[in-house]
């Protein structure tokens, strides 16, 4: 996936969850921040960011803060760019043949992000944006998640009925080493994770070559469960 018009800029201070202060050029700027996590190991004072610049004059904000510099590496952090990579990779076959291939499907009381068909089955594939890392090490979630739980129990369920079921850990930088579940802060999305390893779902993790103004799927990575 690609941006547009895409600029560097210094992070100064994230008011809120949706909106962040960015040095443009030495300008102020209110960013949209397409990521409402905490993220606050990625956006210390003075980091180096990249934000793309809307065409839409109806905006309030004029850029999305898409990317940042943390240490020697560059890590997207646009909660929408692994959708958009990930199908992209189905597409190309990182799943080897599909068919008949849709985003937000719904399967009884859950909507997941992809449903295709696989060797003549019925499948669903949910999507996970990775950020938090350390050392090479990447953990998620990086805050609870009530509602990625949920995703992970409808996968479990439609396993039991018979279809394909999938998670896609998409980690948005190149180069780590292993994802495991952030069991510190979420213990129950790890315990439900390594539930449904066990009843057939298949986890997978991916890294992805970041640049500022684009994100690939790039290579498998380790899963520690």
């Amino acid at each position: 996936m690609n941006y547009k018009k895409v600029v560097s800029g210094i992070f100064l201070r994230r008011p809120n969850r949706f909106l962040a202060e960015i040095a443009i050029d030495g300008i102020p700027r209110v960013c949209h921040v397409k990521n409402t996590g905490r993220c606050r190991e990625l956006l210390p004072p003075d980091a180096k960011v990249w934000c793309a610049e809307s065409d839409n004059p109806a905006r309030k904000t004029k850029y999305d803060l898409i990317a940042v510099q943390k240490g020697s590496r560059l890590i997207n952090m646009d909660s929408q760019a692994p959708n958009a990579a990930a199908a992209q990779w189905l597409l190309q076959g990182g799943l080897g043949s599909i068919e008949a291939l849709r985003s937000e499907t719904v399967h009884g009381d859950s909507r997941f992000d992809f449903s295709f068909t696989k060797d003549g089955i019925p499948c669903f594939l949910e999507v996970k944006g990775v950020t938090l890392e350390n050392d090479g090490i990447c953990a998620f979630p990086d805050a609870p998640t009530e509602r990625g739980r949920k995703h992970i129990l409808g996968l479990i369920q439609a396993k039991r009925a018979g279809f394909g079921a999938y998670v896609l850990f998409v980690i948005q930088m190149q180069d780590v080493q292993s994802l495991h579940p952030n069991d510190e802060t979420d213990p129950a999305f790890g315990r439900v994770l390594r539930q449904a390893a066990q009843e057939g779902v298949r986890i997978l993790a991916v890294d992805c070559r970041v640049t500022p103004d684009s994100m690939e799927i790039r290579s498998p990575v380790e899963i520690r469960l």
